[in-house]
């Protein structure tokens, strides 16, 4: 075989495999901006739960075929970042991980109300301008697991009614589930980006009706829903992978 024709083989190998990586980039991006547009039919109340359901699941199993699953890693302690910089877990997880409430959770339904199927954790901050109280600097959220964004909400305004206000889903193939980070001040990642565990993706802050209020202290609220065959949502606590996690430092942590 001549030099020119396996040059010709190579090329031709390349090409494909760009074609493919392209292909699934813009099949991402789709799923990335149908997912978001669910969200915020289901908070606008513009579809219905079971629509909104059946979307969800026909997104969430599109973006799972997307990955491949026997590449991945030992899930142990050393896959989770706390996703709070230089905060230790014992310090900040709210009420010693009794302010999960899954019960009666639905994703789908916006009249559907009382669940907490996440953990609030929570920072210094009294005078609640959204700076650590020990270094009077913005707080680091931390991807917990990598993973894909899948979408950000970034608009979020200080007279909306809207609970989540900026927030940030993240798919992680390996544990086949979402990630949800509520209430951040700035948000730091653009949908279809991958992330690593420990990259930042945001700065903490008080966005959400609830999270702006005075009663309520600065926090990030953090929900995992894993995802059955279908590709529809399960809360799951995760308060033993965040307490195993590794803390990253940057302040001085005590």
């Amino acid at each position: 075989m001549t030099v020119k024709r396996i040059a010709g083989i190579v090329l031709v190998i390349c090409i494909s495999g760009l074609t493919n990586q392209s292909e699934s980039s813009d099949k991402i991006a789709e799923y990335c901006r149908a997912f978001h547009q669910i969200q915020i039919d289901i908070r606008d109340s513009a579809i219905s739960p079971d629509s909104a359901r059946a979307a969800f699941g026909a997104v969430m199993r599109g973006i799972r075929a997307e990955y491949k699953r026997d590449t991945c890693r030992a899930i142990d302690s050393s896959y989770f970042v706390y996703p709070v910089k230089s905060y230790m877990p014992r310090e900040s997880i709210g009420s010693r991980g009794r302010g999960y409430r899954p019960n009666g959770f639905d994703l789908f339904d916006m009249n559907v109300t009382g669940s907490h199927p996440a953990h609030d954790l929570f920072v210094r901050d009294k005078d609640q301008d959204v700076l650590d109280d020990r270094t009077w600097k913005p707080i680091e959220v931390l991807a917990f697991t990598s993973g894909l964004v899948v979408a950000t909400e970034t608009a979020w305004k200080y007279d909306s009614e809207y609970r989540g206000g900026n927030w940030i889903w993240i798919y992680d193939p390996c544990l086949d589930g979402l990630f949800y980070y509520a209430h951040n001040n700035i948000v730091e990642v653009q949908p279809g980006q991958w992330v690593n565990a420990g990259d930042k993706i945001s700065e903490m802050g008080r966005s959400g009706y609830n999270a702006y209020q005075k009663r309520s202290p600065t926090h990030l609220h953090l929900m995992y829903l894993a995802l059955d065959a279908d590709g529809l949502p399960i809360p799951e606590n995760t308060y033993e992978w965040l307490k195993q996690s590794i803390v990253k430092e940057g302040l001085e942590a005590e």
